[in-house]
């Protein structure tokens, strides 16, 4: 193997941890649900595959230009500034190689996809990017995080069918404010960071106890788009399960955050999250091919 090249295969573990690649457990187990729902079964290996190359791409790409955009101020937030850019772990022209990289991975397997996967590639591409710049604008940025990750399963219904449903915008509309409540109920550990440095956040607009009560009405929309969804399907009892397991999550996720104690934000942001996403995934898998084809 070249110099380069080792120098450039030792730095993976630091790429994928720049991206906090485990994170990814939170959108694409909702991409998988909509290329399930879309496919209604098992679309085949070449969707699969091309839609979580595709997945990779966008995601690498808007975490990496995140992580670039935001350089400055997460040297200065010490719950930030361990990262890969302040700590000179990796630099600037690295992340901006993996911004190029992940974007032409994007738009190479939009390609393998269909039509509409690849025009839509830059309109998925800019609202990853742009949407780091939200929290200098508007309070709403937290929102819009959740609409970014709400792209996946939108994205993998078109993959599926070169369409994109009311059903798709509604189960889109299921990880926006899932996502969005999540980062809201995140988001108030900096909130006196944020109001030091004029940066917005729901947090910085309402206050923590107020975001936190936002984040509890976001999550309260997100499964009830997630039943009506089900109902809309006719999705049955699996799925149903699931959805009560997922309501459930939320709650205790909820309970777990106060706005006197935000000691336990990590566990309810990754733990509960993640376990949401996953067993929605498993139960939408079961409803699918054990009920409707079973």
């Amino acid at each position: 193997m070249p110099p380069r090249a080792r120098v450039i295969a030792g730095k993976i573990p630091l790429y994928l941890s720049s991206i906090r690649i485990w994170e990814a457990l939170f959108a694409t187990p909702f991409a998988y649900i909509g290329m399930v729902l879309a496919a209604d079964g098992w679309p085949g290996w070449h969707i699969f595959i091309w839609l979580t190359v595709a997945l990779m791409g966008v995601r690498t790409l808007g975490m990496s230009a995140n992580r670039l955009i935001h350089a400055k101020e997460d040297a200065l937030n010490p719950r930030t500034a361990n990262r890969h850019l302040p700590q000179g772990t990796l630099k600037s022209g690295e992340v901006l190689g993996m911004i190029l990289v992940s974007g032409a991975m994007f738009i190479f397997a939009a390609y393998q996809l269909n039509p509409l996967a690849l025009i839509l590639t830059p309109v998925a591409a800019g609202y990853v990017i742009l949407y780091s710049y939200a929290k200098y604008f508007t309070w709403a940025c937290n929102l819009m995080l959740g609409w970014a990750l709400a792209m996946a399963p939108a994205g993998a219904w078109i993959a599926v069918t070169g369409a994109l449903p009311l059903q798709a915008v509604l189960l889109s509309l299921v990880v926006a404010t899932w996502a969005g409540g999540f980062d809201t109920i995140y988001g108030c550990t900096d909130y006196e960071f944020d109001k030091e440095q004029g940066i917005h956040s729901v947090s910085g607009k309402f206050g923590v106890a107020r975001a936190l009560w936002i984040a509890r009405g976001m999550h309260l929309l997100s499964v009830s788009a997630l039943l009506a969804l089900g109902l809309w399907l006719d999705l049955g009892y699996y799925f149903y399960l699931g959805w009560a397991i997922a309501v459930g999550l939320l709650i205790y996720e909820n309970s777990l955050v106060k706005p006197e104690d935000l000691s336990k934000v990590g566990v309810a942001f990754f733990r509960m999250n993640s376990y949401v996403s996953v067993q929605l995934l498993f139960f939408t898998v079961l409803a699918v091919v054990f009920q409707r084809h079973g």
